[in-house]
């Protein structure tokens, strides 16, 4: 049986910055988000799974006043918490507030290397205070990473980026390349770089890990539309991480609300339950219901076929193999969005909070 590493607690869709690349659903549930009580106890839940990280994220979990009571209680289970944050809004009191009740380490987005570009991707002008959020997270001796989405609006500056996370302090920079799901697939023909663009920031990104070696930890998250094989998406459906969603949803990763299925309600039911015995994480578990060409591909225990998410966005059947991988019947469907990325240079479209009717 899987069990459960890392609880994704994602405490609102709520976000001051407009990320033209967000995650977060283009249109959101219209429901109450879940109780401080009822987050308290999915987090010992988790525990009781064998989840050893929380990480607290969104939208932007600051937003939440109860925030500081859902890391003392991460701090009571013994579970590791992570804060994933624009730094917006935070101050240095309630940061150290909560490294006071336990927080145990912080993951700050930044957009770009400089403040207009940085600008033009979130539709906020937050550079400044992202530094200072930075500044205090040493000054507090909490463990920081620095993550940055690249595509083609920052792909350019990414030796501005790992030069700005060295002169942070980071002691972890997360170069994640754009996955075209939620806002980014809305605005995938924006966002798309070309493969030279790509392979010039990935020599930079290769150079620098070599320099770093001991001192920074430099991911680099391949990106998905320019590769000839799929992503493990989130270490497999249903086998490491657990996303619970504003409204108390459980789902296997963050994307899984486009998909077709009945997510389990944390108001009606446990985590383990939810885990253990929902046919939406039964559905896409393990190997067993992928079709050709995954059934036979020698690569199946590895990426799982790609990610269940995007197979079903471009093809409508989440049982399909990716699309990014070349020996899908989809593949055309990947080739065809680089060649309209390369043709076209539309403007952005900012992320706005929809409620779905």
């Amino acid at each position: 049986m899987s069990r459960p590493y890392v609880l994704v607690a994602e405490l609102t869709y709520r976000c001051p910055l407009r990320c033209a690349y967000c995650s977060n659903p283009t249109e959101v549930p219209d429901r109450p988000a879940l109780a401080t009580a009822d987050w308290q106890r999915v987090l010992g839940e988790a525990g009781e799974l064998g989840v050893v990280q929380v990480h607290f994220t969104g939208g932007e979990p600051l937003l939440r006043d109860d925030l500081e009571a859902l890391v003392a209680r991460a701090a009571e289970l013994e579970l590791y918490s992570n804060l994933i944050t624009s730094g917006m809004p935070l101050t240095r009191e309630r940061l150290a507030g909560l490294a006071a009740v336990g927080l145990c380490a912080l993951q700050l987005s930044f957009q770009a290397a400089r403040p207009g570009s940085s600008a033009a991707i979130a539709g906020v002008d937050a550079f400044a205070h992202k530094r200072q959020v930075a500044a205090w997270t040493r000054e507090l001796e909490l463990p920081l990473t620095v993550n940055v989405v690249l595509h083609r609006q920052n792909l350019d500056e990414v030796g501005a980026i790992i030069a700005l996370a060295e002169e942070l302090g980071a002691e972890r920079l997360e170069l994640a390349n754009t996955q075209y799901l939620g806002w980014a697939h809305r605005n995938r023909a924006a966002l798309m770089p070309d493969r030279a663009q790509l392979d010039a920031a990935r020599a930079v990104v290769a150079a620098a890990r070599a320099r770093l070696r001991g001192r920074m930890e430099l991911l680099f998250v391949l990106p998905d539309y320019h590769a000839d094989r799929p992503r493990t998406c989130m270490n497999g459906w249903g086998e490491r991480y657990v996303v619970v969603t504003p409204d108390g949803r459980a789902m296997p990763c963050h994307a899984a609300h486009i998909l077709p299925l009945a997510f389990p309600d944390l108001r009606a039911c446990s985590l383990a339950s939810a885990w253990n015995d929902s046919d939406a994480f039964q559905r896409y578990r393990g190997t067993d219901y992928l079709r050709e060409p995954c059934r036979s591909c020698d690569q199946r225990e590895v990426d799982h076929g790609g990610c269940r998410c995007q197979a079903f966005l471009l093809t409508g059947d989440a049982t399909a193999a990716d699309p990014v991988c070349d020996l899908s019947p989809h593949h055309d469907l990947v080739v065809a969005a680089r060649a309209a990325a390369a043709d076209t240079a539309p403007p952005l479209t900012l992320r706005r909070l929809r409620l779905a009717r």
